[in-house]
């Protein structure tokens, strides 16, 4: 085995795990032409060769992973009891990728670049900062050394119920195939709060990919995962009686489930002088909604201007603004004690507002006067109420 001295094992940037940030950051580096000399590991702990999940975002820009997308959009609806629309999204489109998709195109950019990238399959179990870089020890022994290491591990955290606030977003989805028309192929159901919230945020997504195929799911923010059995009621109950289905009409292809950890928990971006953090590690899912895949593509497109131009990670590795970490704050504060007003409180966001400016807000991409308008558009009470907890430094209650 080389000491971490040895050249074979002495890397310019290590990548630590090889999910959607791992890889994202891995291709930006790759595309990046005055990086082109830098020695690159990916450790990866498995074998990406599955279909193990799904990335949806919206965006009004060229992302570098469009031609991948199996499903395109133009309009979204948001449905609640008391409010219903469709809207145009305008400049913008909503797109779905697959996460087989992604990781074997990503994995052909590299293995294009065999000088520069080096793909390890195994279990960082121990991460050290030094003066000069960083050490890499995997869980076969074998070590290795960096200028720096960017880490997407999930993160280890220690509640601390009395301090800050913590939700999962979890969710179950069939992907079926009808035996008749049944969706509408350019129009995603958003949200669809029109099911028994039982004191939570709960809601119907549906991703239409033709009239008779959908990805059609049951999601909650709430504290903790249901059993499967129920999650399966809520998606019966919606091919049932929402779209009039029987049970012979369909039939399911694929299914998907999930939880990701919706937290004001502080999840730094930058641990150590050389260890960068990604993904859900840094922070990267918005508290509030789940989103998380735009997020990484800004941020591995941020790493990579300051590596090429500087040859070190900028200060600030996000660039997020405080404001928008305090309003999703306050609606995870809400969720927490009062889950069901999520549904009124989005009701009002999308009845209120152009839909485009609700999804630069969700981007934190609008302006105070924004802001503004978006906080004027929404029942101020819940609000006051959350901000009193902030103020005070604990977490709300039911």
């Amino acid at each position: 085995m080389p000491s971490p001295s040895d050249s074979a094992s002495a890397y310019d940037y290590v990548l630590v795990g090889g999910g959607a940030a791992g890889l994202s950051l891995a291709y930006h580096l790759a595309l990046e032409p005055r990086l082109a000399t830098q020695r690159v590991l990916l450790i990866e702990p498995e074998a990406k060769d599955r279909n193990d999940r799904t990335w949806s975002f919206w965006a009004d820009e060229p992302t570098p992973f469009d031609g991948l997308a199996v499903g395109e959009w133009n309009k979204i609806a948001f449905r609640s009891s008391g409010f219903e629309r469709v809207f145009d999204l305008g400049e913008y489109r909503y797109r779905t990728i697959r996460g087989l998709d992604y990781y074997q195109f990503v994995h052909q950019a590299l293995a294009a670049r065999p000088a520069q990238f080096t793909v390890l399959r195994g279990r960082v179990m121990a991460l050290h900062n030094t003066a000069s870089g960083v050490q890499v020890r995997t869980e076969a022994g074998e070590e290795f050394t960096a200028r720096y290491a960017f880490d997407s591990r999930p993160p280890a955290i220690v509640p601390q119920p009395a301090k800050h606030r913590y939700l999962l977003q979890h969710f179950l989805g069939w992907e079926i195939e009808t035996t008749r028309d049944v969706f509408d192929p350019a129009v995603v159901e958003f949200m669809d709060f029109r099911g028994p919230q039982q004191r939570e945020a709960r809601f119907i997504y549906v991703l239409p990919f033709g009239s008779r195929w959908a990805l059609v799911e049951y999601t909650l923010f709430s504290a903790k995962v249901l059993n499967r059995a129920e999650y399966e009621a809520q998606v019966i109950n919606y091919l049932h009686n929402e779209l009039g289905l029987t049970d012979a009409e369909y039939r399911i292809v694929d299914r998907e489930e999930g939880a990701i950890p919706m937290t004001d928990y502080p999840l730094p971006a930058r641990v150590e002088s050389h260890i960068i953090n990604l993904g859900t590690r840094a922070g990267r899912a918005k508290p509030s909604t789940g989103y998380a895949f735009r997020r990484i593509q800004a941020q591995s497109a941020r790493l990579t201007a300051a590596l090429a131009a500087t040859g070190q990670p900028p200060a600030d590795v996000t660039g997020d603004r405080w404001q928008f970490h305090f309003f999703d704050t306050l609606l995870l504060d809400i969720m927490q004690r009062r889950g069901e007003l999520t549904r009124d409180l989005f009701a009002q966001l999308f009845a209120r507002n152009p839909v485009t400016r609700v999804l630069r807000f969700l981007d934190e991409k609008t302006n105070w006067a924004d802001n503004l308008r978006i906080m004027n558009s929404v029942s101020a009470g819940p609000f006051l109420r959350s901000i009193g907890h902030v103020l005070r430094g604990r977490p709300g209650q039911r």
